[in-house]
């Protein structure tokens, strides 16, 4: 199989210049054309990475991928305090609204804008480099961003779809600051197509309303995409799966699928010897490299994984590093294996992963969840907790109180978020460390 990386930015990319969208068919057709990757191998990508959401067509066809739209998707936003000179220390970018409209009267004048225009800053190249977005174009990036954050662009009018005038039931009519278009078409389900008495595109009433905000001509005309993915992308949806159940439901599980250690094998007591369903290793962690032709085992995996269990680290040591954010070495996939989550077995149970939950300080620190953070204050849930939470339903979000604050965990997105000044915190987890003398020690008769 080709490249993760390769494949996911390319498919990224293209996404963003075909309006934030596309029918799976046609996307793999387009990442083809660069990346040599079979159907089935691209659909296993593009359904296991958070880059990616997969949504139902409303007109169904039997044509693989013909009933699938596949949407842009990333957690990153702008950060609402930086143009308000109160931020410090956040996992948001630093950039001028309008330049991300295309339209920023300062950038464009002698006047030089007082916001940053500069998307490779070191604030923001390293945020970019941690969603693996530091390789899109500028213009693809600003249209992701605007399609996966709702507070960048205005409303769709709700008044203006009740009612039978040119209006619909909206008071302000020409006044209105929000944008007059047909909700069915936004929702993908207009049945009346071209021919519809409401608005499917952006007319000239929305298009003054929208310069005089600061969006560029061509951001307007891609608008309307815009509006369908935002609400494709914040509208609870029913998963693809009739793809997923062929390629990874089957019964059968290939020599090369299987990801967790037995836990018997390290103890040297597994009775189902060849036949077994798990991976035999000597440890409970296996790091692995795709070389094109399968998966191999890497070298220093004590290195590998000792680096990899402190939370501060993104590259494993070495001259060829695994980078920890995108799981490749160079250009080529890497995987880890490991025994069992400790929080499926009884505690007697030896060797079992025991993974720890971590929330980035105020220093540049990692601080585990439960813990005491440097003024003594602890979170209300542990990190057995958030692994038990997280195994039983990995896309939930769960409530989080530290303090007299709230906060909000996405499994999903890897963020903390703080509703109340709409702060986020990256979280990351990762195992607890053992090393090889451990294991031996453990495992002796």
């Amino acid at each position: 199989m080709s490249s993760y990386s390769r494949v996911i930015h390319h498919a990224t990319s293209i996404l963003c210049s075909n309006k934030g969208s596309l029918a799976l068919q046609q996307l793999h057709r387009k990442v083809f054309q660069r990346v040599e990757i079979t159907e089935d191998d691209f659909w296993y990508i593009v359904k296991k990475c958070s880059r990616f959401v997969a949504v139902r067509n409303r007109e169904r066809t039997d044509e693989w991928g013909t009933d699938c739209v596949i949407v842009a998707k990333t957690s990153l936003r702008l950060c609402k305090n930086y143009t308000k000179q109160d931020c410090r220390d956040c996992q948001e970018l630093h950039l001028c609204k309008y330049f991300v409209y295309g339209n920023c009267r300062f950038g464009k004048g002698r006047k030089q804008c007082k916001f940053s225009h500069d998307v490779r800053s070191e604030h923001n190249y390293t945020l970019l480099r941690e969603c693996t977005l530091h390789e899109l174009h500028e213009d693809d990036l600003f249209l992701l961003l605007l399609q996966n954050d709702p507070t960048l662009l205005p409303e769709v009018c709700s008044h203006y779809n009740k009612g039978s005038g040119p209006h619909g039931a909206c008071t302000f009519r020409d006044s209105c600051t929000k944008v007059h278009m047909c909700m069915h078409f936004v929702h993908d389900d207009c049945m009346f197509g071209p021919k519809c008495k409401r608005q499917h595109v952006i007319d000239q009433h929305g298009r003054r309303m929208l310069e005089e905000r600061g969006l560029s001509g061509d951001i307007i005309n891609d608008l309307p995409f815009v509006y369908q993915n935002l609400y494709r992308l914040n509208t609870p949806t029913t998963p693809y799966t009739a793809k997923e159940h062929e390629l990874v439901s089957s019964p059968v599980v290939k020599k090369e699928d299987r990801k967790e250690i037995c836990l018997h094998f390290i103890r040297k007591n597994c009775r189902f010897q060849d036949q077994c369903i798990r991976v035999h290793f000597n440890l409970p962690y296996k790091w692995e490299v795709f070389d094109g032709n399968g998966w191999i085992r890497l070298h220093h995996t004590e290195d590998i994984e000792r680096a990899f269990c402190d939370p501060r680290n993104t590259h494993s040591p070495g001259s060829r590093p695994v980078d920890f954010l995108t799981m490749t070495q160079e250009s080529d996939p890497v995987r880890r294996l490991s025994t069992v989550s400790s929080v499926t077995k009884p505690a007697h149970y030896i060797l079992t992963t025991e993974w720890l939950w971590y929330y980035k300080g105020d220093h540049e620190n990692w601080i585990e969840f439960g813990r005491p953070d440097d003024k003594q204050r602890t979170t209300s849930l542990s990190s057995r907790e958030l692994e038990e939470a997280y195994l039983a339903d990995r896309s939930a979000e769960v409530t989080i109180m530290k303090g007299h604050r709230n906060y909000y965990l996405s499994f999903q997105d890897m963020y903390q978020r703080n509703p109340k000044h709409n702060t986020k915190r990256r979280v990351r987890r990762r195992p607890r460390f053992i090393s090889i003398m451990e294991v031996e020690n453990k495992t002796a008769p």
